[in-house]
This record gives C-alpha cells, sequence and structure tokens, in this order.
C-alpha cells in the first residue's frame, strides 16, 4: 500500500470518527444523533462486509470450479495427445503395409515369405522382450511344425516343437487370439502349458494363415509379462497375417510347378532332363577339384510280367517302392537319382570311384532283392540289374559316362541279371 493510500485511509477514520463531534447540535440530542449515527454506520459496514464476505465466497466457488474445468481441460488435452500419438503409430503402421505388401510379394520363395512375416510381427508389434514364432501346418498329419523364430533373448529355447495349448486353440477355432493375462484366462489349463514349454507367457498375440479356405500356419507373439498387446495389436498381425498367407500360399504353388518340372510325378525323383544339368555340374565339379565321381544305371528286371501279369497299377506299385528304396541309399551318400526311363533308373555319386560305387550298387542291388512287395494279395520279389561307370580321362562329359553305365547296365543283363557289373 502506498502513501497516497494510507492518508486516504487514515482521512476516512477521521472523518468518520471524529466529525460528528464538530458537528453542531443541542446538547440534549448530542447522544441520540451519536448513537444514531454510529448504529446507521454499523449497519452499514456489516451489510458491506457481509456482501463483500458473499461476494469473495462467489468468486472462490467460480475459481474453484474455473480450475476443476481448467483440469479436466489439462486431463483432456493429455489424453487427447495419447490418442493422437495412437493414431499416429495406427497410421506409420497402417502406412508401412504397403510396403509389406511389395516385400511379400517381390519374392516366390516361401523362406523369403516367411522371414519377412516373422520381422515385421517381431519389428512392428513386438513389446520387449517378445517372442515371435511362426509354425507351418504338415498337410499330411494335420499338426503345426516350428518352422521360425526371432526372440530377444538369444539363450531362450522354444520345446514346443509342434505348438502348445494357445496355438492349437487358434488352429482349432480359425481364429485370432488375444490373451491379456494368461493367469485369468479360465480357457485354458496352465499347468499343461508349463508341462510343454517351460517359457513363461503370461499374454500373447496369435493369428492363422488362411487363404481361402486352407489353413498354413500361425504367427505368434508372446510375452511373459501381462498387458503387454491390445486388441489394436491383434487387429494388425491379423491383416499381416491375411496379407502373408496369399504371399506364402503363391510361393508354395510356384515351388510345386518348378518340382513338377523337375520331379517325375509318380516317383517323385528327379526327371531325366534335371538329372542331367546335375551331372553336368557334378562332373565339372569333379574335374576342377580333381575327385572321383560315378554314375549308377539300374534296371528292373523282367518288368514287364508285373504288368502283365498284375496290371499297370501294380508296375507303379513297383516302381513306387523301389525308387524310394534307391533314394535312400543314394541320398546318404549326398548323391542324386532320377527316373531315367520307363523302368530305368540313373544316380550320380559325387567323390565315389568305381570300387565305393560298385559297393553302393550291391548295396542296393541286395535291399532290393530283399524287399517284399505284396500286388493283389500275392507276395512278389524285384530284382535290378546295375551297371557302373566313373569318370576317367577316356571320358570327358556325361554323355560318355552315360554310355559306359549303359553299356556295363547291358553286361549285368546279359550276365544273368540281379548283378552289378562295372564299366572296363
Amino acid at each position: 500500500m502506498n502513501k497516497k493510500n494510507v492518508f486516504q485511509v487514515f482521512l476516512f477514520f477521521v472523518l468518520f470518527f471524529f466529525l460528528p463531534f464538530f458537528i453542531p447540535y443541542q446538547p440534549r440530542s448530542k447522544f441520540k444523533f451519536l448513537a444514531a449515527y454510529y448504529s446507521v454506520n454499523l449497519a452499514c459496514g456489516v451489510y458491506i462486509i457481509r456482501k463483500a464476505s458473499r461476494t469473495i465466497s462467489g468468486i472462490q466457488r467460480k475459481t474453484g470450479d474455473i480450475a476443476e474445468k481448467i483440469n479436466l481441460l489439462i486431463e483432456d488435452n493429455s489424453q487427447e495427445t495419447k490418442n493422437q500419438a495412437s493414431l499416429k503409430a495406427k497410421i506409420r503402421r497402417y502406412v508401412s503395409l504397403e510396403k509389406i505388401i511389395e516385400e511379400l510379394n517381390s519374392s516366390l520363395s516361401s523362406e523369403a515369405v516367411c522371414e519377412k512375416l516373422v520381422q515385421t510381427a517381431f519389428s512392428a508389434i513386438a513389446a520387449s522382450p517378445s517372442t515371435c514364432v511362426l509354425y507351418l501346418v504338415d498337410n499330411q498329419t494335420n499338426s503345426l511344425a516350428l518352422y521360425k523364430t526371432r526372440k530377444d533373448n538369444k539363450s531362450e529355447v522354444i520345446k514346443a516343437k509342434q505348438g502348445d495349448i494357445f496355438d492349437y486353440w487358434v488352429l482349432r477355432h480359425s481364429s485370432p487370439l488375444l490373451i491379456e493375462d494368461s493367469a485369468k484366462d479360465f480357457r485354458f489349463d496352465l499347468d499343461k502349458v508349463k508341462s510343454e514349454d517351460f517359457r513363461k507367457v503370461s499374454s500373447l498375440i496369435s493369428s492363422p494363415l488362411i487363404s481361402g479356405r486352407k489353413l498354413l500356419g500361425v504367427l505368434r507373439l508372446d510375452n511373459a509379462s501381462a498387458n503387454a498387446y491390445s486388441q489394436e495389436d491383434l487387429r494388425f498381425l491379423a491383416t499381416v497375417c491375411d496379407l502373408g498367407a496369399v504371399a506364402l500360399e503363391n510361393s508354395i504353388l510356384y515351388q510345386n510347378t518348378q518340382e513338377m518340372a523337375i520331379r517325375d510325378g509318380l516317383t517323385g525323383l528327379f526327371t531325366k532332363g534335371h538329372f542331367l544339368e546335375l551331372l553336368k555340374v557334378d562332373i565339372k565339379s569333379a574335374i576342377r577339384h580333381n575327385r572321383p565321381v560315378s554314375l549308377l544305371m539300374m534296371d528292373i528286371d523282367f518288368f514287364k510280367k508285373y504288368n502283365d501279369k498284375f496290371g499297370h497299377i501294380a508296375g507303379d506299385i513297383v516302381l513306387k517302392a523301389l525308387s524310394a528304396r534307391i533314394e535312400e541309399v543314394i541320398k546318404d551318400r549326398q548323391g542324386e537319382c532320377c527316373r531315367f526311363g520307363g523302368e530305368e533308373f540313373c544316380a550320380v555319386l559325387p567323390g565315389q570311384d568305381r570300387v565305393k560305387a560298385m559297393e553302393t550298387a550291391e548295396e542296393i542291388r541286395k535291399i532290393i532283392s530283399e524287399l517284399k512287395i505284396v500286388l493283389r494279395r500275392q507276395q512278389a520279389r524285384v530284382t535290378v540289374s546295375i551297371g557302373v561307370a566313373e569318370l576317367s580321362k577316356s571320358i570327358s562329359d556325361e554323355i560318355e559316362l552315360l554310355k559306359s553305365a549303359d553299356k556295363a547296365l547291358y553286361a549285368a543283363k546279359a550276365s544273368g541279371r540281379n548283378c552289378v557289373v562295372a564299366a572296363n
């Protein structure tokens, strides 16, 4: 308060308290005048004070209301800021879908598609520390098989190679799954989960990969902490899986088409054309590294009689049974084999000289001669004749090596069949 204000207050009190004493009036009425004067002023003062008090109370209430509104506005603004941040994150996620679609469709390799799916789910959704697991459906057994994983904890071991109860729930219902807290989810028996996989799983999101009506696999993210994922996370994962399922089926169809081009439809062995390409590569590698390479030519003895006696379906059974046994032996020695003709098979053995190739051929001949095949409820025995040839200085390419092995095969047939003959 400045000097001017102090003087004004002082002057007011002087005039209020002492002015009445200087007003001329009759002595008898002095007391009555002063009493009336001070009573009126006191009443006015009380009125003014009460009014001021009510005004102050009103101002305080309004101030409180304003403060409450300000707090609400601050809270609303904070929530709006969070909503905007969440919306921006959602926009970034869904804008990235265009790039994801391009990358998924840029490759016809199932391996590349699956790698991209796991990478996308792990980087765009995962709440650290998380584990991302991709299971593919085995169509023969209608079960899941672990295909790819990505995890923050590199030392973590996933024991459930064929999935757990969460994955089979998704497989059975063909529907996305969100678990916020597994301890409170009555749908699952946690004791069973613990017995299958010792990893702690408190929350997870999982979605099936479905193309048309075909279930291809299950993609899942799980976390040791509860409430690590939201409904929005599940929606995004389901969208990624929908896109990935189409790309994965395209890659599988392409791969099957490629396999059909190089595999024999009946036996599953390589076709003659593809085998000759492999043989060229093996011969060039053998010459470059100065290593041996041998070739086996095999022919089923008296194959026509099986067709004539039991029918062509029985002949197909014989071809499939023999090709499976031949492939087992040849693959065990890092070789490749093909169906060379109607009842002829051919196999290349990189790294084997004539002696070792003869041993391999004899093992095949023995296995087939002991094989029991039931044709039209009759037990039949099948034998093969085998010709063996080794790459040498006199044999410079695959054509000459094939001719040499074929010549040895005819020598085996001439020797009474069911035997192995090596080219000179």
